[in-house]
C-alpha cells in the first residue's frame, strides 16, 4: 500500500515481476465498459451498412491497439515509460513537444471518462434523491458539482498510490465490471430488432474508412502514448509476442463485442442515436429495470474511474517527460484542476459530446498517431543500439538535446493531418481542413477524416526515410 516512487526513471531489473498476460486484466478492466456500445452507434452514424460498420470497427480496433502492444515492446526492453523512451527518438529537449502533446490527449480521454462518470453518479444520485432534482427533471448544479468533486478525489487516491495499487485494483474490477456487464445483456439484446439488421443502405468505401480512422481513435490511437507504462516492470527478456497479444487483446477483444452489439442496436433506432450524441450512457442505462439501475450505474461509475485512474497516472508521467520539474506525486495532483474545467467545458457549454468528442479525438490523434508511428519505426534504431537508455538521462553526456530528424516528420505530417480533416466543433475547427478547398472540406474524404492514416503514413516513411536511407545523422 505504498506510494510508488519511479518516475520516469527506467525500472531496475531488481523491481521487475509479473508475466505479459497480467496486462490483459489492466487493459480489460477500463475497456468492458458500456460506452463501448455506444462507439458502435457513432461508427453506424456514418452512414454504413450494419456489416460494414462491424467491419469497419473491429478492424479500426484491432489494427490501432496492435500499434499500443508493440509500442508496449520499447518499454519492457528499457523500462521506461512510453513517453521518457521516445527521448531516444527526439532527443531530450526536443522530446518535450510530443511530450506536452501525450499529456493533452491523456487529459482529454480522462476529461471524457470522468465526465460521464461524473454525470452517471449525478443521474443515480438524483433517481434515488429527487430532492436532488432540478424543474426538467435533471440533475441539479449542485448534485453535478458534488458528483465532479467525488469522482476526482477518488480518482486522485489511486492515481497519487501508483503502478503497484492500480495493478491491484484493475484485476478486481476488470471481474466485477466483465460480469455486470454480461448481465446487462440480457436486458439489452432484446431490444435488438434482428429483422431490421439487412435495411440500412450500404456506405461509400470513404465512409467505410471513415469509419475504420473513428474506431482507430476511439480506442487505439488514444492509448498510444502511454502503452508501455504498464509493461515497463515486466522481466526485461518478456516475450515481444506475447506482450503485443495480451495488450492488443485486452484493448480490442471487449471494445470490439460492445461496439458489434451498438451497431446491431442501431438500426431503427434513430431517436437512440440522437440521445447517443448528447448522453452516450444514459441513452443506454434507460432500457434497465430500477433495481438493476443502481447497482449497474455504480459499476460503470467504478469503471469509469478506473480508466480515469490510469489516465490521470500517466499523465503525471506525461508531464515528467516534457520537463516539469516536480514529482509523480505532484504533477499527478496538478491534473485534478485541469479535469475539472475540462468536465466543465464538456457539460456545461459544448452543445454535442459526439461533436466536441470526435474532433478532439482526430485533432489530437494527428499529432499523437503521428508520434507513434515514428517512434515504431524507432525502435529498430534503439534495437540496434540494444536499447541505450543512457541517451533518455538528461544527466548522461550521450543524451542528444534534439534529433531534427524525428522532429520534421511529426511537424510534416501533423501539418498534413490537421489540414485534411473536419471538425464539426467550432473552437476545433479553427485549426483543421486549411489545406482543402472549400469543395473538397465537402467531401467524403474530408469527413472521413482519412487524413489522419496519411499523416501516420507520411510521418513514418519520412523519417524511415531520413534514418536508414538519407542518414543526415549518426547512430545516436
Amino acid at each position: 500500500m505504498s506510494i510508488e516512487t519511479n518516475g520516469i526513471n527506467a525500472i531496475p531489473d531488481s523491481e521487475r515481476y509479473g508475466k505479459p498476460s497480467g496486462l490483459f486484466p489492466v487493459w480489460f478492466s477500463w475497456n468492458i465498459s458500456i460506452f463501448g456500445i455506444t462507439c458502435g452507434m457513432y461508427v453506424f452514424s456514418l452512414g454504413l451498412s450494419v456489416w460494414q460498420a462491424m467491419l469497419a470497427g473491429v478492424l479500426g480496433y484491432f489494427l490501432s491497439c496492435s500499434l499500443v502492444g508493440i509500442l508496449a515492446v520499447g518499454s519492457v526492453r528499457t523500462g521506461l515509460p512510453t513517453l521518457a523512451q521516445s527521448r531516444l527518438c527526439f532527443g531530450i529537449d526536443g522530446n518535450r513537444i510530443p511530450a506536452f502533446f501525450g499529456y493533452v490527449a491523456n487529459m482529454g480521454w480522462k476529461v471524457t471518462m470522468l465526465s460521464m462518470a461524473s454525470t452517471t453518479l449525478a443521474d443515480l444520485l438524483a433517481h434515488l434523491m429527487p430532492f436532488l432534482e432540478d424543474a426538467a427533471g435533471k440533475p441539479s448544479s449542485g448534485c453535478l458539482f458534488f458528483s465532479f468533486a467525488a469522482v476526482i478525489v477518488l480518482t486522485m487516491v489511486g492515481a497519487v498510490y501508483g503502478y503497484q495499487i492500480i495493478l491491484k485494483v484493475e484485476r478486481w474490477i476488470a471481474l466485477i465490471t466483465g460480469i455486470m456487464t454480461a448481465i446487462y445483456l440480457f436486458f439489452f439484446i432484446p431490444q435488438i430488432d434482428f429483422s431490421q439488421l439487412n435495411s440500412a443502405p450500404s456506405g461509400s468505401f470513404a465512409a467505410f474508412l471513415g469509419g475504420v480512422v473513428l474506431a482507430m481513435t476511439m480506442v487505439g490511437l488514444g492509448f498510444l502514448n502511454y502503452g508501455g507504462d504498464y509493461s515497463r516492470y515486466l522481466p526485461r527478456n518478456s516475450s515481444a509476442g506475447a506482450v503485443i497479444f495480451w495488450t492488443t487483446t485486452g484493448i480490442a477483444l471487449p471494445v470490439s463485442v460492445l461496439l458489434i452489439l451498438g451497431v446491431m442496436l442501431s438500426v431503427g433506432n434513430p431517436a437512440l442515436l440522437e440521445q447517443a450524441a448528447h448522453e452516450p450512457l444514459a441513452a443506454l442505462t434507460g432500457i434497465l429495470p430500477f433495481w438493476f439501475y443502481v447497482p449497474f450505474s455504480m459499476v460503470i461509475i467504478i469503471s469509469l474511474i478506473s480508466a480515469g485512474m490510469t489516465g490521470v497516472y500517466s499523465s503525471g508521467l506525461a508531464l515528467m517527460a516534457a520537463g516539469v520539474p516536480f514529482s509523480r506525486v505532484t504533477t499527478t495532483l496538478m491534473n485534478a484542476v485541469i479535469i475539472a474545467l475540462g468536465c466543465f467545458y464538456l457539460t456545461f457549454i459544448s452543445d454535442s459530446f459526439l461533436s466536441t468528442f470526435s474532433s478532439f479525438l482526430a485533432s489530437i490523434s494527428v499529432i499523437m498517431g503521428s508520434w507513434g508511428a515514428i517512434e515504431i519505426v524507432d525502435l529498430l534504431r534503439q534495437r540496434r543500439m540494444q536499447w541505450d537508455i543512457s541517451m533518455a538521462d538528461p544527466t548522461n553526456g550521450n543524451s542528444r538535446a534534439y534529433r531534427w530528424s524525428a522532429m520534421l516528420s511529426l511537424l510534416i505530417a501533423t501539418i498534413i493531418g490537421l489540414g485534411t480533416i473536419t471538425s464539426t466543433d467550432p473552437y476545433i475547427g479553427r485549426i483543421t481542413s486549411f489545406l482543402l478547398s472549400e469543395e473538397a472540406e465537402q467531401s467524403t474524404f474530408a469527413a472521413a477524416n482519412v487524413g489522419l492514416v496519411a499523416a501516420m503514413i507520411s510521418g513514418a516513411l519520412i523519417y524511415a526515410l531520413l534514418t536508414f536511407v538519407i542518414k543526415p545523422q549518426t547512430r545516436r
